[in-house]
């Protein structure tokens, strides 16, 4: 038994008596209800089924926060010690439902309406006519084409980021200055680089590249020829993260046992052969970690086509994303844009996912 004075006793899920227990659950179900019902009704009045309702959706808004806070009251009321410990997540993981959800259920609900932002109707229920429209859209199906181009580009970018690495990693003289040197490139916005390099130095008419160019009897055509400019955007990306993928690739480098290069060394190994049979191998979980985070970079890829080619010339350069801004900023067009972002979102979780467990198959597999 334990004495009134026991500071270290604690109330357990054994010592909480059933009544308190159906409070505890009586409470959320009943806040849980209240915020589903008014969520329901608020729908039906936005959709113009009935009349009741609110003029905003604050008072949802409201209800859910009533539901959350009454969600980790009753985790101490019904689980004692155990539900204190649930606070330590639970109001995280509440808040950033709210942030993720929610949101995502309005972009759901806006998809599938006519909403452009000069109508002073706002939001009118359309069905599938937005699906309809990205079917046919050639633009955006290239756009899709394009993104193709660039996340094959990162196979070239980690060939190019391993040589810096294991040039970085070798004895070299200045090995760290050039190790800040090649590190300025990701220091920098890609904002920054699109107006450094795209808007500044390449510029057709005053820039100094290509000033040079038509001086030496050429002509620049940086952006207006579509190859060119889809290679150039491609070249400004990867001088960009090149280096994010070398510092991964460096630090991989210097965690491997030197004891095993060393050895294969005394073994006769050529400088090719180590790399090929030890340093590669080792280095498997690294590369792969380092090419998938650099194609979820890709896949955002926006803000260079953005400032430098707007997409063009016809749409050559867009990325998905790219394309997406130009809907909403150009056109004002809300609905279709966010369908188009819908859309995008599931193909970029079922590619990222199909690529996880493709590269957690080959790591698996049989030497």
């Amino acid at each position: 038994m334990t004495s009134d004075g026991d500071l270290l006793h604690t109330v357990t899920a054994e010592n909480i008596s059933d009544s308190r227990k159906r409070l505890g659950k009586l409470l959320v179900w009943g806040t849980a209800a209240l915020f589903l019902m008014l969520a329901l009704l608020q729908a039906l009045h936005e959709a113009g089924r009935v009349s009741a309702g609110f003029e905003t959706w604050r008072p949802v808004l409201y209800a859910y926060m009533l539901w959350a806070t009454s969600l980790c009251v009753a985790q101490v009321i019904v689980n004692g010690e155990k539900g204190k410990r649930t606070l330590f997540v639970l109001p995280a993981a509440l808040f950033v439902i709210s942030l993720v959800v929610f949101p995502l259920l309005f972009a759901l609900y806006i998809s599938f309406t006519d909403w452009n932002l000069a109508s002073p109707t706002g939001p009118q229920p359309n069905g599938w006519d937005n699906m309809a429209q990205m079917w046919n859209d050639g633009f955006y199906w290239n756009a899709l084409k394009n993104m193709v181009y660039y996340v094959l580009a990162v196979s070239v970018e980690y060939v190019i980021a391993f040589g810096l690495a294991l040039l970085l990693n070798a004895q070299i003289r200045a090995r760290k200055f050039f190790r800040v040197v090649f590190l300025l490139p990701l220091m920098l916005s890609p904002v920054a680089v699109s107006w450094m390099i795209g808007k500044s130095m390449l510029e057709v008419r005053f820039g100094p590249i290509s000033r040079i160019i038509r001086e030496l009897g050429g002509e620049p055509s940086f952006f207006s020829n579509p190859e060119i400019a889809r290679f150039m955007i491609m070249a400004m990306d990867a001088w960009t993260f090149i280096p994010f993928m070398m510092i991964m690739l460096l630090a991989g480098l210097q965690a491997l046992p030197k004891e095993v290069i060393e050895a294969s060394k005394v073994d006769g190994a050529t400088g090719w052969q180590s790399f090929k049979e030890v340093i590669f191998p080792l280095m498997l979980p690294v590369s792969v970690t380092a090419i998938v985070i650099r194609i979820i970079f890709k896949l955002k890829l926006a803000d260079i086509i953005i400032n430098v080619t707007s997409g063009g010339p016809g749409g050559a350069t867009d990325s998905v994303t790219s394309f997406i801004f130009r809907e909403y900023r150009d056109r004002s067009n809300v609905g279709y844009g966010t369908l188009l972002a819908i859309i995008y979102l599931v193909l970029i979780v079922i590619f990222v996912t199909a690529l996880l467990k493709l590269v957690s198959r080959w790591m698996e597999r049989p030497a």
